[in-house]
């Protein structure tokens, strides 16, 4: 079921800051599936210094371990259609004389990223699912005792109420988080009230390129490139700092990797490459191909030249032909789908890739808007900011990566910015909206949070959330995996208290 206009006008929300945040209406989809149709299909899980309080940052520690989740990875691995949790893989004939950054961790794919068609059996004969499209929850009613007693829900122009045990919200970041502020909204007492963490600490990540890497080790560079690695699905290595690294440094958790030459630039003089960058300009194709916030960081702005490309297509025919067949097949009908293209020059020189840690601050926020949707709901109003620590983290980040590529004689960096133009150009490349985290925060305390280490409100005790939404910080891993991981984990609670209330309601019987 594809996405109507009535349906993309409801996440047409208010966006106070578009230098630094994707149009709100392309970072989300109201639609069988939600978010996984957009989704790339990238799965990292957050590393053990995630959950760790780093007083260096001033974050606490996770109200949940990372050994709690430990046993849902697996599941969570299978149920995104990402192979099994292998998240690392030695580079063959690399030794390294200095360990403070790491080459051999994994971001695996998902070979089938969205979830309706990876669930498309369980879905149509699962006598206890039931799907209702067109369907919109607009309030809750709860009563003194902290609970959640009906769904108030809009369709065809119509409301009603749908009476409830148990509630486990999974809208997506944005919009689990509007429908909560428009409860508050009736409550303001609900969620820390108006001066509360709900909608604050709105995070994404910091990601983008200050700098060129020119791989001088084979090995190394042979070793960054897309493969299958036997457990299932595509994997990629990624370059990142050891915890000791981080602490010595006073880093956010951040990841790097090559990436090829900027697409839209057709000095690069590939064939291959301006065919893409021409593939995802065609109407239809290129949102069928990649996301719209991923395609419009390779595009550009409008005015597109596709002159320049065309002259390359034709300088590198043969390079060309036999490129673009060959990525459309592997791309959308090969058994293990790849994610993305990655061309090997023969000078070794790429676009480094930074993935930083958006660190939380209450200024990055959403509230609402005083205009509402055809529902009666208050539409969003979206403040996403990024901090000097932010840029200074990632700064930070690539002087140590640079002196260890030196010292370990496998890379050399090469800027594209001045010294005293770096800050300006991480914020120049930095722009997000599409992982949505910390507005619906976990926390130890209410005071501190929305929900609790397991996904459940302080305030509402029978409703639960599962979202990127509730993640305290934001990690280097892009954060689908952890979410999932939270929901199986929150799923077998909800079980076993359903079934301890039924023994104990068998007993009383």
């Amino acid at each position: 079921m594809a996405e109507t206009a009535e349906n993309r006008d409801l996440s047409a929300d208010e966006l106070l800051t578009p230098d630094t945040h994707y149009a709100p209406e392309i970072t989300v989809t109201r639609r069988l599936g939600g978010a996984s149709n957009l989704w790339g299909g990238r799965c990292v899980p957050c590393d053990p210094i995630d959950f760790q309080a780093r007083p260096w940052l001033d974050l606490p520690a996770w109200p949940v371990t990372k050994a709690d989740l430990d046993p849902y990875l697996g599941p969570a691995c299978a149920a995104l259609g990402a192979g099994e949790p292998v998240f690392s893989d030695p580079v063959p004939s690399l030794t390294l004389c200095d360990d403070a950054f790491d080459t051999d961790r994994l971001e695996r794919w998902s070979d089938t990223p969205r979830a309706q068609v990876l669930h498309r059996d369980r879905l149509e004969t699962d006598p206890r699912v039931m799907i209702a499209t067109g369907v919109s929850v607009t309030g809750m009613d709860h009563n003194a005792a902290g609970k959640v007693t009906a769904l108030r829900v809009w369709m065809n122009k119509a409301t009603g109420h749908v009476p409830v045990r148990q509630v486990v919200l999974a809208a997506g970041g944005n919009a689990s988080t509007r429908l909560l502020l428009n409860v508050q909204a009736e409550t303001p007492a609900l969620f820390g009230g108006p001066d509360g963490p709900l909608g604050r600490y709105y995070m994404g990540h910091v990601n983008g390129q200050i700098a060129d890497i020119i791989m001088t080790d084979e090995a190394l560079h042979d070793a960054l490139d897309f493969y299958v690695d036997g457990h299932g699905s595509y994997v990629r290595r990624r370059i990142t700092p050891t915890d000791a690294t981080q602490k010595a440094h006073r880093l956010a958790n951040v990841a790097f990797w090559p990436v090829v030459p900027e697409i839209a630039q057709a000095a690069h003089r590939s064939g291959p490459l301006s065919s893409v960058f021409l593939g995802l300009g065609l109407p239809g194709l290129g949102s069928r191909l990649i996301a719209a916030p991923i395609r419009l960081k390779h595009m550009g702005p409008k005015p597109w030249r596709r002159g320049p490309h065309l002259r390359n297509l034709m300088r590198d025919p043969i390079k060309t032909a036999t490129f673009v067949p060959w990525f459309l097949w592997h791309r959308r009908y090969a058994r293990h789908r790849i994610p993305g293209f990655f061309l090997k020059n023969p000078g070794r020189r790429y676009g480094l890739e930074f993935h930083s840690e958006h660190l939380p601050s209450p200024d990055s926020r959403m509230t609402l808007s005083k205009a509402r949707d055809h529902t009666g709901l208050r539409r969003l109003r979206i403040d996403f900011r990024f901090a000097t620590r932010d840029v200074e983290s990632v700064l930070k980040a690539h002087i140590a990566l640079e002196r260890w590529l030196e010292e370990t004689g496998l890379a050399r960096l090469e800027y594209r910015f001045a010294p005293a133009d770096r800050a300006a150009g991480v914020l120049f490349e930095a722009r997000h909206g599409n992982h949505q985290e910390g507005t619906v925060r976990m926390a130890h305390t209410p005071q501190e949070g929305v929900v609790d280490g397991w996904g459940t409100c302080f305030d509402l005790t029978n409703l639960h959330v599962v979202s990127t939404a509730i993640l305290p910080t934001s990690s280097q891993a892009n954060p689908t995996l952890t979410a999932l991981q939270l929901g199986l984990r929150l799923a077998d609670r909800l079980v076993q208290n359903s079934v301890s209330v039924a023994h104990r309601e068998a007993a009383d019987a």
